[in-house]
């Protein structure tokens, strides 16, 4: 696998929107340039079985479009870390819903549990999580400029829609800086 390669893991249950911001974040990452392989899978209940999506993101041409190593875990609820814990890549970024995904299990990875649930709710809709999602993974990997995934959320979101998943986008870069400051504040005292 080339050095330039990328893996991310949306995961949760069905129902959540994972796919739909994972298609918002592919075609964030294809209009910036880069080459992104997207897949999906769920169990056969619509709405409530372990469900995921994933990228592979490069510089040149996807040589394997499945995630084997994953760099960047984003964790909706807890059904989805017993299928993604064996695929997560020594250091790897996990963003956990403080809510659905209260514990994590141990390893070699940094994580950042999140109101993302929580913060969604505040907006008015439970329904916008993954939007507060796909905001605090752009704010905190940096993957890809802000401007690139609200074109795409823009383009992905029906009128009626939009400003909610505007709000949700934005909301989840600010669960990203106040969690930010939490950790250096914390990691400053610690030390």
């Amino acid at each position: 696998m080339s050095a330039s390669r990328i893996e991310i893991r949306i995961g949760g249950t069905g129902g959540q929107g994972l796919i739909l911001s994972a298609k918002m974040l592919a075609d964030a990452m294809a209009a910036s340039g880069k080459r992104v392989a997207q897949s999906q899978a769920y169990e056969p209940t619509s709405r409530g079985g372990f469900c995921n999506a994933d990228l592979v993101i490069t510089d040149g041409e996807v040589d394997f479009p499945l995630v084997t190593a994953i760099d960047h875990l984003v964790l909706l609820d807890r059904l989805a870390v017993k299928p993604s814990w064996p695929l997560l890549k020594p250091g790897a970024l996990v963003i956990a819903d403080t809510r659905l995904c209260p514990e994590l299990p141990e390893g070699e990875y940094r994580s950042y549990h999140l109101p993302l649930s929580r913060t969604a709710l505040e907006l008015g809709s439970e329904r916008v999580t993954n939007i507060v999602a796909l905001g605090a993974l752009v704010a905190q990997s940096g993957i890809c400029d802000r401007e690139w995934i609200e074109q795409a959320v823009r383009a992905a979101t029906p009128r009626g829609f939009l400003d909610l998943n505007m709000d949700a986008l934005k909301a989840g870069y600010a669960v990203h800086e106040q969690a930010a400051a939490h950790y250096e504040i914390a990691g400053a005292v610690a030390t």
